[in-house]
């Protein structure tokens, strides 16, 4: 094997978007809040709390807190069997649900930090973003669940049936119903079909981005059944580099669609207008936020993201011989 061939080239996926990379003013002050609270439940080792804290992450805090919780839930369930992953999710599904009752004595802190999350973002969210929420994460989390089944049977699914579970997997949907907690918008205008392919458009993206920052790490350390690459891979029979041009041709055909369907958005009338154009421009920007955070983050590429976001060159992680028991 030559040296070209143990290189990754990471396709510009990103650079024609319209949307750029901002930060929202009062991040720095909210993160620091965040982060210390999240800090003192202690949920995760050591190691983990150090890959945590060098992720950069009242609707702001709510924003905050909800990654803290995603963060929580993946190291729980990342590695775990279904049945696991299951008893963590009816854990937080329960919290949700009930978010004034005490949790049960000697429950995983995962309860716990999920009540609080959601306690406090019902004081300011408004109903219909709260509606949203709530369908959205239990979708996310029966998604979980799947995935879990299907590492723990080492089961690789087909392109189209993969997307139809990563698009909950991502947790994309329940992320966008903080962009509308300060919005009263109308249930006919989130289920309208033009809003929701718009919306299905913007989590392909984030789909696609993340599955091609995270490739090099999951096929190291097996897993990668559940990695849009792999599957391309499988599927059609191409080398790494053809997988990597075939998604990012895939992703252009995606941002097209988007800005396209933009076009195609009807009317409800100038304050509820005003309002679609703003959910929209966030779960735009949205997009935006996960491909500069997959380079930022430190989560795959350690320090050298922003070299890598420049060079698109990243070397093939070996892979991790796991110890037999």
């Amino acid at each position: 094997m030559d040296a070209r061939q143990k290189m990754i080239y990471l396709p510009d996926i990103m650079i024609n978007w319209p949307w750029p990379r901002t930060i929202n003013p009062h991040y720095e002050d909210v993160k620091a809040e965040v982060d210390a609270s999240f800090r003192d439940f202690k949920a995760l080792s050591h190691e983990s709390q150090e890959a945590f804290d060098k992720c950069d992450f009242e609707h702001l805090r709510i924003g905050c807190d909800l990654m803290n919780l995603f963060f929580l839930v993946e190291e729980c369930t990342d590695s775990e069997d279904e049945a696991v992953t299951k008893k963590m999710a009816d854990i937080v599904f329960d919290a949700l649900h009930n978010p004034h009752k005490i949790r049960p004595e000697g429950e995983y802190v995962l309860g716990e930090v999920t009540r609080l999350f959601w306690a406090r973002a019902i004081k300011f969210a408004s109903l219909p973003s709260q509606r949203h929420f709530l369908e959205t994460f239990g979708a996310y989390l029966h998604a979980v669940v799947a995935e879990a089944l299907d590492r723990e049977q080492c089961r690789m699914r087909s392109i189209d049936d993969y997307l139809k579970l990563r698009r909950k997997t991502i947790g994309a949907e329940p992320s966008f119903s903080i962009l509308e907690m300060g919005m009263d918008l109308p249930d006919e205008v989130f289920r309208h079909p033009v809003i929701v392919d718009l919306v299905e458009c913007i989590t392909e993206l984030i789909i696609i981005d993340n599955d091609m920052v995270s490739y090099n790490k999951e096929q190291a350390t097996g897993n990668e059944f559940h990695n849009l690459i792999s599957i391309v891979i499988s599927e059609l029979g191409l080398d790494r580099g053809g997988a990597m041009a075939w998604v990012a041709h895939y992703h252009a055909e995606v941002q097209k669609r988007f800005i396209d369907g933009l076009a195609k958005v009807p009317s409800w009338g100038p304050s509820v207008d005003a309002l679609v154009k703003e959910y929209l421009d966030g779960i735009a920007n949205w997009a935006r936020a996960s491909h500069s955070w997959g380079y930022e983050s430190q989560r795959y590429f350690a320090t050298k993201g922003l070299e890598i976001q420049q060079t698109r060159l990243i070397p093939l992680l070996p892979k991790v011989k796991h110890m037999v028991a």
